[in-house]
């Protein structure tokens, strides 16, 4: 099944609703947008392989955009990390790779939601 018949990404005590960027932690909404969430979308969608930094600058930030990438990397993965409360030493589902990129360590299970409104 594809990602869009199975939109809901349950990992730890986290939920991500894919179509949505909705994040929540035992049922409680957590407050993450932006650049975090589509970085999260995509690690979860690799399932445990390596996103490279190339790949997430190409899929998340336009050609014509000029910004420091690093740094806006680097700031989205730690905002991602404090959201999920995890940590660059000790990760329990953001690995980085150092000079590579990241990868999702958590089990992932994908579940369809409900269908989005009309």
């Amino acid at each position: 099944m594809t990602d869009e018949a199975l939109p809901i990404a349950r990992f730890g005590q986290f939920e991500l609703d894919t179509r949505s960027g909705d994040l929540t932690k035992a049922g409680r909404r957590i407050r993450l947008r932006g650049q975090p969430v589509h970085i999260l979308v995509e690690l979860l969608r690799a399932r445990g392989q390596v996103v490279t930094r190339d790949a997430l600058q190409q899929r998340l930030w336009p050609a014509d955009t000029f910004v420091a990438f690093d740094q806006d990397l680097n700031a989205a993965v730690k905002r991602l990390r404090a959201a999920l409360g995890d940590s660059a030493e000790v990760p329990r589902f953001v690995e980085t790779l150092p000079r590579l990129g990241y990868r999702f360590i958590a089990p992932i299970e994908w579940v369809a939601g409900a269908p989005p409104a009309a």
